[in-house]
């Protein structure tokens, strides 16, 4: 087990909980990351992709890129009586699968905290579009 897995988000606020999830994301140690999460939280990745744990956006990952980080620029919070809302807005870079390096690629997530885990994440990003333009198909 990692040492981020061992992590207790109690204590935390909800954006210190989005942020060290997405940074065991990064590593990538989805099971660290899983630890902020309720179980069986449903991420919603681009495209409408449903996975209900962290590895399913790290294999998703793997198949896109060789390696990808984010440049959190800002957490947005918003609270509300229930659980609050946080949005992580940023850039991802990173490497993709033939090599060539990439940044600057918008990103937005989404994430539902209630009582110090996330019980939903939202995931956009501009790498589709990227993608389509590096085959010749203008987005």
């Amino acid at each position: 087990m990692s040492v981020a897995a061992k992590a207790e988000p109690k204590g935390m606020s909800d954006a210190e909980v989005v942020e060290a999830y997405l940074t065991a994301s990064m590593i990538p140690d989805p099971e660290a990351a899983a630890a902020y999460m309720e179980p069986g939280t449903i991420i919603t990745f681009t495209g409408g992709r449903e996975f209900d744990h962290p590895r399913g956006p790290t294999g998703f990952n793997a198949r896109r890129y060789r390696w990808v980080k984010k440049k959190m620029d800002r957490f947005d919070v918003c609270p509300a009586a229930e659980e609050t809302v946080v949005y992580s807005i940023g850039t991802l870079y990173g490497e993709w699968l033939d090599g060539t390096p990439f940044e600057g690629n918008r990103y937005v997530d989404r994430f539902v905290v209630r009582g110090g885990q996330i019980v939903k994440m939202d995931v956009w990003n501009d790498s589709a579009e990227r993608i389509l333009v590096q085959c010749g198909i203008e987005a």
